[in-house]
């Protein structure tokens, strides 16, 4: 079973954990209708669609309200380092966490002692937190954009403030970025840089980059590299392959995107409703009969 762990920007949002389901539009956790907007919320919300799609169990997750105090993440840190033994996991998606190096050292010696380690995703602020703590190679799969990846290559950066400038510039030093994080052990074992283009790299090998369909109109819109990052997940929870996932869900949202005609105004919503229609197209596209057997 998968589980997702992140935060909402509300710092009246309890601590919540279970099965999530959507209907009507929204996220239901513990009978808590939760809205599907950027950030955990809409990677649960895509990933839901993929599980339902291939017709798989629906994710657990872990949600606590943080407005970026760190108070409501701490607060969940401390419950996962115990409720984390007591649960069967085959997928661990960590996401919008106040990055705490500690914190992370915990999470990890809990895995450690479990029977079977789950696969381990992180994105946002736990991927800071791994790389921080030293721990980034113990993970199965990073999904940075740009900015965030110029932090996993700055070998001399305690925290993403200090990012050297000379890094931190446009989407065409991305290949020697993915270069330097490799080089200095501060990746995990898969990389996805979303962006204009995506790429997909393992060991500092480029293994893939998708960049069709362009659909300019999604750069500005808030919540697609959250959707990418919980296609992804979805797809390697379901037994693909971890590049393989990744290309897929790169191509999935780019479709999903087009086909939602968006303009500036568009919410993620809008663009997660049309990843099963999207998936059919890759299916149809890649000559499969209806169960990804070709990306396995």
């Amino acid at each position: 079973m998968l589980a997702i762990i992140g935060t909402v920007p509300d710092e009246n949002f309890p601590l919540l954990f279970g099965i999530v389901y959507k209907k009507r539009g929204s996220l239901y956790l513990e009978e808590r209708e939760i809205s599907i907007q950027r950030g955990t919320p809409a990677l649960i919300a895509s990933a839901i669609e993929v599980m339902e799609f291939l017709e798989k169990p629906l994710p657990y997750a872990y949600l606590v309200g943080d407005t970026g105090e760190g108070h409501g993440s701490r607060r969940l840190y401390e419950f996962l380092v115990k409720d984390l033994r007591k649960k069967f996991f085959t997928t661990l998606a960590f996401h919008y966490l106040m990055p705490d190096a500690d914190w992370c050292n915990k999470i990890l010696l809990t895995l450690e002692e479990l029977a079977s380690r789950p696969l381990l995703i992180a994105d946002a602020g736990f991927m800071y937190a791994a790389k921080m703590s030293g721990n980034a190679p113990f993970f199965d799969l990073f999904t940075p954009d740009p900015g965030e990846l110029a932090f996993l290559a700055d070998e001399k950066a305690p925290h993403p403030f200090y990012t050297r400038g000379f890094l931190l510039q446009d989407e065409s030093n991305v290949e020697e970025l993915i270069k330097r994080a490799y080089e200095h052990e501060n990746s995990s074992k898969y990389l996805l840089v979303k962006g204009k283009a995506d790429y997909v790299a393992k060991e500092s090998n480029i293994l893939e980059i998708i960049s069709e369909p362009t659909v300019e109109a999604l750069e500005p819109i808030g919540g697609t590299g959250d959707a990418l990052t919980g296609i992804a997940s979805a797809l390697i929870d379901c037994g693909y392959r971890i590049d393989k996932s990744c290309v897929i869900a790169s191509k999935v949202l780019r479709i999903a995107g087009k086909l939602s005609n968006p303009d500036p105004y568009t919410q993620i919503g809008e663009i997660i409703k049309f990843i099963p229609q999207a998936l059919k197209e890759i299916l149809f596209l890649e000559g499969a009969t209806g169960d990804l057997k070709n990306f396995k």
